[in-house]
This record gives structure tokens, sequence and C-alpha cells, in this order.
């Protein structure tokens, strides 16, 4: 039953992503066909308008076009930043501490070790070491 639900979670959210982009292009080609329109209308030789005045005016309103589309750009940048500053709060800096906390365990297992099995065993190898070598000095045994 949980996979289910899970499945529809990810499809909704897909379907919303879908459904963003196709409004996204939507908007883009409303943006573009009407200013396709306004030069249409103004480029018509019955517009009571100077020449250089219809240049103006169309380099008017694509530099206003021009001008809402990085107003939009940069309000999608702020909420991607925004995004961004949640995530690094509150994902990355938990798994930062639980990450320093089994490290910080790890050291100390390993002085644990090293004090308590590790040491003794060296100490062992070398009293054995220093055995061996007074048995071969006083030739009881042999190399």
């Amino acid at each position: 039953m949980q996979v289910d639900d899970d499945r529809n979670v990810g499809g909704s959210a897909g379907r919303g992503r879908l459904s963003l982009t196709a409004g996204l292009i939507a908007v883009v080609v409303l943006i573009l066909a009407s200013l396709a329109l306004m030069v249409y209308f103004l480029l018509r030789p019955q517009t009571p308008v100077e020449t250089v005045e219809r240049w103006r005016d169309i380099f008017i309103i694509v530099v206003a076009l021009e001008s809402l589309v990085i107003g939009v750009a940069l309000i999608v940048m702020v909420v991607q930043l925004a995004g961004l500053i949640n995530l690094i709060q509150n994902e990355l800096r938990p798994i930062l501490r639980a990450t320093s906390e089994t490290v910080n365990t790890l050291r100390g297992t390993t002085d644990f070790l090293g004090e308590n099995v590790v040491r003794p065993v060296i100490e062992l190898r070398g009293y054995l070491a220093g055995i061996s070598r007074v048995l071969e000095l006083l030739h009881i045994k042999r190399k």
C-alpha cells in the first residue's frame, strides 16, 4: 500500500512539473505573439506615425518585454536561492553533525582498541622476541 502512495506522490509531482512547463511555454508563446501583433500594427502604412517613431516604439516595446523577462528570471533565481539556503540549513547541517559524531565515536573506538588490544599484543610480541633471542644466545633454541 505504501508503494502505491509513493507512486502517486511522484506522479503528482511529475504532473505538476509538466503543467508548470506547459504554462511557461504558453506564456512565452503569448508574449511573442503579442510582440508580433504590436510590430504588425505599428508597421502598417495606415498607422499615423513617422518611420523613426515607429521603430522607436517597437524598440521600447522590445526593451520593456526584455526587462519583464529579466525580472521574472531574477524572481526565479531568488526562489531557487531560498530553496538552496533551506536545503543547507535543514538537510546538510544535520548530516554534517551526524557525520562529526560518527567520526568522534570512531576516534574513541580506535583509541580504545589501540590501548586495550594493539598495545598488549605488541608488548607480548616484544617479550616473546626477547625470550626467543635469550634462548638462542643460551643455545637452547636454534635459529
